[in-house]
């Protein structure tokens, strides 16, 4: 792989896991509309693992409280 190929590689999955984090917001936002979603953002962020992130936005849609994301998410 050349160092430019790298770079399109890196830039295709920082794009993923903005728009993954993105896509778990409104998902939390839509859910639960009288929590505080924005606090969540920098534990996402941390994530570097793409799948964890996509694993994380299928849980938003189902979890049953904002307090039980909050908790998968530290887990």
């Amino acid at each position: 792989m050349t160092g430019a190929e790298a770079l399109i590689e890196q830039g295709i999955e920082q794009g993923a896991r903005r728009t993954s984090i993105e896509s778990t917001h409104a998902i939390l936002n839509t859910r639960f509309p009288d929590a505080d979603v924005d606090t969540l953002t920098p534990a996402l962020e941390a994530i570097e693992d793409l799948n964890r992130l996509k694993q994380l936005n299928l849980e938003a849609s189902v979890v049953e409280s904002f307090s039980a994301f909050q908790e998968r998410l530290e887990a």
